[in-house]
């Protein structure tokens, strides 16, 4: 059974850092690449970043120089470190994969920022 389960979301001022993790389970992790989105209220989920399984990594443009993914294998374990945040990026953040051809969501965590 795949699981997703995201934490370190939470509220915090402009301008403040949040470092999300997504620990996984049923996947072997190490072989697959990992996503992170958000939907804010009222928005579509958008894309934010991803990360192959040998490390590289993309941006949205919205995120770029201000957030960073990246993965712990013997985790099995992706996070999303997020810097300098600003309003805008109030949303509930979802880690992604696909699995034996299925995509997975997790719960979401809520991100919230305060200006």
């Amino acid at each position: 059974q795949v699981q997703l389960v995201e934490s370190g979301g939470g509220l915090v001022q402009a301008g403040g850092s949040l470092k999300l993790s997504c620990a996984t389970s049923g996947i072997i992790f190490a072989i697959n690449a990992m996503g992170w989105y958000r939907q804010a209220p009222g928005k579509q989920r958008d894309w934010v970043a991803d990360i192959t399984s040998g490390g590289s990594t993309n941006y949205a443009d919205s995120v770029k120089g201000r957030f960073t993914i990246s993965r712990d294998n013997t985790k099995n374990t992706v996070y999303l470190q997020m810097s300098n945040l600003k309003p805008d990026d109030t949303a509930v953040y979802y880690c992604f994969t696909v699995w034996g051809g299925r995509g997975y969501w997790g719960q979401g965590t809520q991100v919230t920022v305060s200006s």
